[in-house]
């Protein structure tokens, strides 16, 4: 298994591939994030960049539309399984590397796409460097990231990863000139087995047996924050 130099560990997507294929089916059941990022820039017939692109969930999506789109994921394993995935559609490609090393062109990309993959606040500026590196002008980036401060979701996320702060994470933002939208998506599985799985690879032992002692159900309220930047 190759990872490329300075990726960084994903203990969720890195160790438990099948799981997280089953949560990224769970995640936004009634199709909230895609028309948000729309509102705010469309990719049909621009090149998108996705990075953290693991198995390439997403990319078929933005292929249906977009003129280009590139997927780079550090994780090498991950990497092929999103080649597999996309090696009938002539207009996506995937590479490995880092966000902080980004394997593309200066100013070659219109929309990035970065969905709980690298840029969780204070810590990622070397990866908003690369951003002002590969973005043309006039377009627009997205990070998609946890709400901590709302939902039951936010709550746990909150309890469990308490050195991530919400107000230090939308100051940092902020400063580096994004916008935040708040969104309310959710959880929603096919079984209540497929919701417990799922949950103890988003947490440590202990607290996956509190969450779902305390959890009852199918379904998950979840908040995010879809930031995003234009690159005029």
């Amino acid at each position: 298994m190759s990872i490329a130099e300075g990726g960084i560990p994903s203990p969720n997507i890195w160790h438990h591939p099948k799981v997280y294929e089953v949560e990224n089916h769970a995640v936004d059941p009634d199709g909230v994030i895609e028309p948000a990022m729309r509102a705010i820039r469309d990719w049909a017939g621009s090149t998108v960049l996705d990075i953290g692109c693991g198995t390439g969930f997403h990319l078929p999506r933005f292929a249906a539309t977009a003129a280009r789109v590139i997927g780079v994921e550090p994780h090498g394993a991950l990497a092929e399984a999103a080649q597999r995935r996309t090696k009938d559609l002539p207009n996506v490609e995937v590479r490995q590397g880092t966000a902080q090393r980004l394997p593309v062109p200066d100013s070659s990309i219109d929309v990035m796409h970065a969905r709980w993959a690298y840029f969780f606040g204070p810590g990622c500026e070397p990866g908003l460097t690369e951003l002002d590196r590969v973005m043309r002008r006039g377009g627009t980036a997205f990070v998609i990231d946890n709400d901590g401060s709302r939902s039951t979701f936010g709550r746990w996320f909150s309890e469990c990863y308490p050195m991530i702060k919400p107000p230090e994470v939308e100051r940092f933002w902020a400063l580096h000139g994004w916008d935040r939208t708040p969104l309310d998506m959710g959880w929603r599985f096919k079984t209540r087995a497929d919701l417990e799985a799922v949950i103890r690879i988003e947490f440590t032992p202990a607290d996956a047996d509190r969450i779902i002692a305390s959890h009852s159900g199918t379904e998950v309220d979840y908040a995010i924050n879809l930031w995003s930047k234009p690159f005029p």
